[in-house]
């Protein structure tokens, strides 16, 4: 049977333990940035548009693809895609494999669509469209002319 003391250092370890996992998290986090690109209007080219450095953002961005319902397969736009983004880390001394991610406005410009990689696709929901563009762009998806 556990005594007072006992169960007092079991729920402190629990509590530092949990704390401590959480601020790893965020240190984590801030170690990446995402590098948006634009479509230039010529053939596949993109420019730099916009570096998004905030890690509430960042994780934003993330808990969106991650949550999203991919599809396994391989997609042919009629249009080069209107956005581009990468996550890289902050820090240039760390390599990573940047995966990229394709950005299309729906002909009714109120969802995204999104290619990762080769083989992965998915529409995005009206109110996730609209926050990711938003984060991505500094604009609202409603604003879409």
């Amino acid at each position: 049977m556990l005594d007072e003391n006992s169960t007092f250092y079991i729920s402190f370890d629990c509590i530092v333990f949990l704390t401590v996992t959480g601020c790893s998290n965020g240190i984590e986090n801030d170690k990446q940035k995402i590098l948006v690109q634009q479509h230039s209007g010529i053939d596949n080219k993109y420019d730099n548009f916009k570096e998004i450095n905030n890690s509430k953002q960042v994780q934003k961005v993330k808990k969106i693809l991650n949550e999203a319902d991919w599809n396994n397969t391989v997609v042919s736009m009629s249009r080069p895609a209107d956005y581009q983004f990468f996550f890289n880390y902050k820090d240039k001394s760390i390599q990573s494999d940047a995966m990229q991610h394709l950005i299309w406005i729906s002909p009714t410009k109120d969802k995204l669509e999104v290619v990762r990689g080769n083989n992965a696709y998915m529409q995005l929901t009206e109110q996730d469209s609209a926050i990711l563009y938003n984060i991505i762009t500094g604009t609202k998806l409603s604003d879409v002319k």
